[in-house]
């Protein structure tokens, strides 16, 4: 059951990385200005996401490798 979890972990933590770096890195990619100034704002979120996804993935394969 324990390893079932940490798979889980593991995936929601990857899943929220992705999104932190799709949300710092899409203002680059974006043409229209309203959405390249809404994106952008959200540095925060972004930089938020990335940091919770890795500290989940570090949780998980900690908790793995135990």
């Amino acid at each position: 059951m324990a390893k079932k979890n940490d798979d889980q972990m593991l995936m929601r933590g990857a899943m929220c990385a992705v999104i932190g770096v799709v949300v710092l890195l899409a203002p680059i990619w974006l043409k229209s200005p309203g959405w390249r100034e809404m994106v952008g704002g959200a540095q925060t979120v972004g930089w938020f996401a990335l940091i919770l996804g890795v500290a989940l993935m570090g949780v998980a394969l900690w908790r793995r490798r135990r």
